[in-house]
């Protein structure tokens, strides 16, 4: 019997994980399109979820190893590179897409990459 239950929490935990990638991920994507331009809280995607954004934060933390900061984190960056790798977008206008004023888009690009967003675009550039 216990272990029925076990297998049902863990399910259901996956199922949490499941749908707070594909949440954030469909956010995102509304963002880059420019459909939405603010992003959502942990709280946000709780409350869609229906669950306490502790407990999905929990979760998340013991199923993937990961806190959700880290998915948040991994999915702007793949955006942001995909978005610089454009040179016609300037890169304020792609902090603003990203929900990021240029000095704090510059910072977190940094704090990730080890490059700022327009070193990594003149390498991309330049072939390095």
């Amino acid at each position: 019997m216990k272990t029925e239950l076990l297998d049902v929490d863990v399910s259901r935990n996956a199922q949490i994980v499941n749908q707070f990638k594909l949440i954030l991920n469909n956010h995102l994507d509304d963002m880059v399109a420019g459909r939405i331009d603010k992003m959502y809280e942990i709280k946000e995607i709780a409350d869609i979820i229906g669950i306490h954004s502790g407990h999905l934060s929990k979760v998340i933390k013991s199923e993937t190893g990961h806190h959700a900061c880290y998915f948040y984190e991994e999915r702007i960056l793949l955006e942001a590179k995909k978005l610089l790798a454009d040179t016609t977008s300037p890169i304020g206008v792609i902090a603003r897409m990203l929900d990021y004023d240029v000095s704090n888009f510059t910072k977190f690009f940094k704090k990730f990459t080890g490059t700022t967003p327009s070193s990594f675009r003149k390498s991309l550039t330049s072939g390095i």
